[in-house]
């Protein structure tokens, strides 16, 4: 990183030390009016200042902090260990970790970049840079929806970085610069918004379906959003705002010339050499095809038989989302893979990001302990205020629109644990319908494009040097503001079809 940003983040880090205990000690010796009958809530309103500020500095490793709170709550006696710890065990935390360990086949087998390579080699992409720009956007957004936002960049803007080199050097077309700052991101904000398709496709999107199961639930309103009714709104959603986002940066980031002289060439150069499928992708593959097969049956059934048939009753119980997932991790360990090795070794897929999957524990935790003890109840009558006879359409802008706020300031995973389980309450406290207004703010944390330390993903491509720090925030303010506009219209067009 550049100097001056290195500064940032070190400074940001210090302050993240010395603020957190302060806030802590505050909250936990200030007398509030609306927690004196409260002691449970009122001590764990201290733990989780201290919490938000330690991740929104990330002064420590986020899981730590996860792992640090809710440990905090046992000593302080918040609730027992049992009931604190808990959430570490919920279903849906095994969805995190079966995706993930397919993730990790996938991408230790190479099937992401052969995916990629056989769509940009493609005779109807051809050299013409629109089309190309299009085609590798596509790709990055229909990668990320399966696998980790961040390596899906990672491997793409390998590939960027690689045409890039080839049309520099060829000689034969003068490239304008422009170009390369559109390709690079592309390359960022395509993961980004492609991972909104699916429920695996980002954090945020499995935090929110969890605060939503257990929050709203509590409004006497039980919803529990399965894989296809998810993707019948996310996948809407990102193909308006990719269409968008790709009309604007072929607008504003244009080539200079009407075909890209040698890259056609060399990307079917790259996918020859990858030579014939091996056995390890194609045992991945099946892995991921039985995955997702078993993930939209449910709502397949729904659509044809109904919800009250027999045999979408005994999807529902039987076929929870972490099960497809475990199932097809399973099959990992069991396909053949290379030399007579399986798919997935067990070393291999203890590789993944266990530290992700104990953050996700931990913001888990927290929305349940603030619904038992009553503290969410309390933030919600409170900040109720702000948005008097707001109504539920209100509720849904603010709430996507706060999210996409604080996204810019911190992660998505951690702007989901903050922001999504206080618009459940909030909107609750008013008399609203929480559904909307928490898919409107679960969309939105995915959303931040403004800077390079919103997301992993623009921090990588901002890396290359090619895109200028001006650019990158215009450029991410104008999908901001599409960003939102697009979720709130689709929420409200479609969000019914998940109640």
């Amino acid at each position: 990183m550049p100097d001056l940003e290195q500064r940032f983040e070190l400074l940001r880090r210090r302050a993240g030390l010395v603020l957190a205990p302060l806030l802590f000690a505050f909250v936990l010796s200030a007398n509030f009016v609306s927690l004196t009958d409260k002691p449970t809530a009122h001590r764990l309103a201290a733990v989780m200042a201290a919490v938000v500020v330690l991740w929104v500095t990330e002064a420590i490793p986020m899981a730590l902090t996860a792992l640090l709170g809710a440990t905090a709550c046992v000593v302080l006696q918040v609730a027992s260990a049992k009931s604190v710890f808990a959430p570490f065990a919920d279903q849906l935390m095994f969805l995190f970790i079966g995706s993930f360990m397919l993730a990790r086949a996938i991408e230790l087998h190479g099937l992401d970049r052969r995916l990629a390579l056989s769509v940009l080699t493609l005779k109807v992409v051809g050299g013409s840079p629109s089309r190309v720009l299009f085609a590798f956007g596509a790709t990055t957004a229909f990668i990320s929806a399966w696998i980790s936002n961040t390596a899906t960049t990672a491997m793409m803007f390998a590939i960027g970085l690689s045409i890039l080199k080839v049309l520099r050097d060829d000689g034969r077309s003068r490239i304008d610069p422009r170009y390369a700052t559109g390709l690079m991101l592309m390359t960022s904000f395509s993961a980004s918004i492609g991972g909104l398709a699916t429920p695996i496709g980002t954090p945020p999107n499995v935090i929110g379906l969890n605060f939503i199961r257990k929050l709203v639930a509590a409004d006497g309103a039980a919803i529990d959003i399965t894989f296809f009714e998810w993707c019948l709104i996310g996948v809407p959603i990102v193909v308006v705002l990719y269409l968008f986002m790709f009309a604007y940066l072929n607008w504003f980031c244009p080539a200079g010339v009407r075909e890209l002289a040698g890259g056609r060439e060399y990307l079917e150069r790259q996918r020859q050499e990858l030579g014939p499928w091996t056995r390890g992708q194609l045992s991945t593959l099946v892995a991921f095809v039985v995955m997702v097969v078993l993930w939209v049956t449910p709502g397949v059934i729904a659509l044809g038989w109904g919800e009250t048939s027999d045999a979408y009753k005994w999807c529902k119980l039987s076929l929870p989302e972490a099960v497809p997932a475990l199932l097809g991790a399973g099959l990992l360990f069991l396909l053949p893979g290379e030399r007579g090795r399986p798919a997935l070794t067990w070393p291999e897929a203890t590789q993944i990001d266990w530290g992700v999957v104990l953050l996700y524990g931990g913001g888990f935790a927290f929305g349940m302990l603030a619904q038992e003890t009553g503290l969410a109840d309390v933030i919600g009558k409170n900040m109720i205020a702000w948005l008097p006879n707001a109504g539920s359409f209100g509720f849904l802008i603010a709430a996507t629109l706060v999210a996409t706020l604080v996204s810019e300031a911190t992660s998505n995973t951690a702007s989901a644990n903050i922001v999504v389980p206080v618009v459940i309450t909030m909107a609750q406290a008013a008399g609203v319908d929480p559904l909307e207004p928490a898919l409107g703010a679960t969309f939105g944390c995915s959303l931040g494009f403004m800077l390079p330390v919103s997301t992993p993903c623009n921090a990588i491509v901002y890396g290359s040097g090619l895109v200028p720090l001006g650019r990158m925030i215009r450029y991410g303010a104008l999908l901001d503001v599409a960003g939102t506009v697009v979720i709130v219209a689709v929420v409200k067009l479609l969000g019914a079809l998940v109640r």
